[in-house]
């Protein structure tokens, strides 16, 4: 099936639309029907492909009763939605990234991380997320519960039905993040959630020195229906990459890890050893 040209922002502003339109009481064929528009393009509009001036999603949402706030931020979206890219500032106690991440994964039907300092989000136990939290930099006290949460929320799309491969680096295993007894609890947690079958698990040890993906972690998200894309999260911000040379440079940094990596025993065994 070819993949649909729909950019993150575009899916991100699509399920913007699809809520207004869940929250006024209309059907998508209603809506059409008042807006003289075809229902394909409603269908379009929800889908993040498109097909619409910025009046049109201004009568849109006006025809929802859409609040003011929520129509500013759709106007940014639409604005921002031809672009390959997009970049997120927090706004608010809980980063945007972390929702639109969360989004993302919803949709994707393989998840491959790469991390080379912590557990993967997506394997984290609430204890370790707490006491990684409380030590970032710029997370206000005030907001490291509602910041757990959301991390926790994003661990919903950990379920059977789309393929997940973690690369991890050695060392991050080795962090004792929140002391001996959190950081004994997430290895056991990590011991037992490696064991299911759409779950690969692969260690880059410390012994090879220099690899390949000592710029940064990052996730790559496979889609069924779209292209796939990259996201890069740093101290207070979020990227989404969806160029032709940044998806190519990824691709290749996750070619030479496979090559680096533990297998999947010894990536097993080495948890095991270290709870020993």
């Amino acid at each position: 099936m070819p993949k649909r040209n729909s950019s993150v922002v575009g899916r991100e502003f699509g399920n913007g639309v699809r809520g207004a339109i869940e929250q006024s009481g209309m059907t998508q064929r209603g809506l059409a029907r008042l807006l003289d528009w075809q229902e394909a393009k409603v269908s379009d509009l929800v889908q993040g492909k498109g097909g619409v001036t910025e009046l049109d999603v201004v009568r849109l949402l006006s025809y929802c009763r859409a609040p003011h706030t929520e129509v500013e931020q759709m106007l940014t979206l639409y604005r921002e939605s031809r672009e390959k890219g997009w970049l997120l500032f927090p706004e608010d106690g809980v980063p945007d990234q972390v929702h639109s991440l969360i989004s993302q994964e919803r949709l994707a039907s393989r998840i491959t991380v790469w991390s080379m300092n912590l557990v993967p989000g997506h394997l984290q136990i609430a204890g370790y997320i707490r006491a990684a939290t409380e030590k970032a930099v710029g997370v206000k006290a005030v907001d490291v519960d509602a910041l757990v949460r959301a991390r926790l929320e994003r661990q919903a799309n950990f379920q059977p039905g789309r393929e997940f491969v973690f690369y991890v680096h050695e060392q991050a295993l080795r962090l004792p993040i929140g002391g001996p007894d959190v950081m004994r609890a997430q290895l056991t947690h990590l011991q037992l959630v490696v064991m299911r079958n759409y779950i690969t698990f692969r260690v880059v040890p410390t012994a090879i020195g220099a690899h390949a993906g000592m710029a940064g972690s990052f996730v790559r998200l496979s889609y069924d229906k779209y292209e796939p894309v990259v996201f890069i999260e740093s101290q207070n911000s979020g990227l989404f990459l969806e160029d032709e040379g940044s998806l190519a440079t990824y691709a290749e940094v996750l070619k030479r890890l496979d090559r680096e990596a533990l297998d999947a025993e010894q990536s097993r065994r080495l948890i095991t050893s270290l709870l020993d």
